[in-house]
């Protein structure tokens, strides 16, 4: 078929529905089922329709461009969830926007002036520690772009957020280890402050109080999400004279950085020391030895964040809700029963 002539009559015809039905499938997706809307969809890819957006939006008094909020834009961390978010969104003929809120001279003052500045139709924030101005403005029903978090949220407000179970992945990794025999079991802990660092802290801490194990300070290390961090843990876990036979890292990204140093002073995962990361990252599975880890479905999660600011945007009277998704232990080389066992 033509595609400059291609019509939205046409499209109805292949998808068999009204055409007041392909028109809300694409300015009101919400107000028809998911079957229908896969119909239409469907119809518009293989009649070529191509629908006109900027009309569209201009029509319902909005920009079409929604804007996600990263603390990091160089952490492969965030690269799936940016996917799930930019998947749900293109099919709703939104374009999306990325603010890097660690970069240099993105102060919490600067960021609220640049963000409410924008002209942008609503906000995923996977950034926990925004500044309290900014976050009061988007209260839900507070007259601004709706904000939708992912990931990390921020405490004490009631604001909408997608985010995974980080007790029970900790939990997991915890009886992971405990069922391999070990009984000294150390945590390399997340920035102070974050949300993350704290949920995946009580978890550890719960788990070890669980199976009557010794919860002691010196087999707690700091860090800070960061390969540098974990390798700062390994250096300290090195001085002790009474180490934990396991460590489990709050992120992958810390557990290389952990398991690296080690190497470069001659020891060994997990002959020496069982490691266990948090994120499932892509090189997880690929470094030496392949990372047991925490999986989080980041896909998914960027997802159901886009799709619960679209209804925010789309809905008159959106369901304000949380969701909070489910992980799993994938178990790979970097544990082992402890040497002696």
């Amino acid at each position: 078929m033509d595609r400059k002539t291609v019509t939205i009559q046409d499209v109805a015809l292949a998808a068999g529905v009204s055409t007041a039905t392909v028109s809300r499938a694409i300015s009101s997706p919400e107000k028809v089922s998911e079957a229908t809307r896969s119909t239409v969809m469907e119809a518009i890819r293989t009649t070529g329709y191509q629908v006109n957006v900027t009309a569209s939006n201009l029509r319902r008094q909005r920009t079409g461009a929604i804007m996600v909020l990263v603390p990091d834009l160089g952490n492969p961390f965030f690269s799936r969830i940016l996917a799930g978010i930019e998947n749900a969104t293109a099919t709703r003929g939104y374009s999306v926007l990325f603010v890097d809120t660690k970069q240099p001279g993105m102060e919490p003052e600067r960021i609220v002036m640049h963000l409410n500045g924008t002209r942008a139709d609503g906000f995923i924030s996977l950034d926990g520690a925004l500044a309290g101005d900014f976050l009061s403005r988007h209260r839900p029903g507070g007259g601004q772009p709706p904000l939708v978090f992912a990931c990390e949220w921020a405490e004490g407000t009631d604001l909408p957020h997608v985010a995974i179970n980080n007790q029970s992945g900790a939990s997991l990794a915890v009886q992971h280890l405990v069922e391999l025999g070990h009984r000294r079991i150390g945590h390399v802990t997340g920035p102070d402050g974050n949300v993350l660092t704290t949920t995946r802290l009580e978890g550890t801490r719960e788990s070890l109080k669980a199976h009557a194990l010794p919860i002691r300070d010196d087999w707690f290390f700091h860090g800070d999400f960061s390969l540098q961090s974990g390798a700062e843990a390994a250096e300290k876990w090195l001085k002790l004279k009474d180490r934990p036979s396991a460590v489990f890292c709050a992120s992958d990204q810390m557990a290389c950085g952990f398991i690296s140093k080690l190497s470069l002073h001659g020891l060994s995962v997990p002959q020496d020391v069982s490691v266990v990361g948090f994120d499932d990252i892509d090189i997880a599975r690929h470094y030496i030895p392949p990372l047991t880890t925490i999986h989080q479905p980041r896909h998914k999660l960027g997802t159901k964040a886009a799709e619960l600011l679209l209804s925010q945007i789309e809905s008159a009277s959106p369901a304000v809700r949380d969701e909070i998704l489910e992980v799993e232990l994938i178990v790979r080389k970097s544990t082992a029963a402890p040497a002696g066992n």
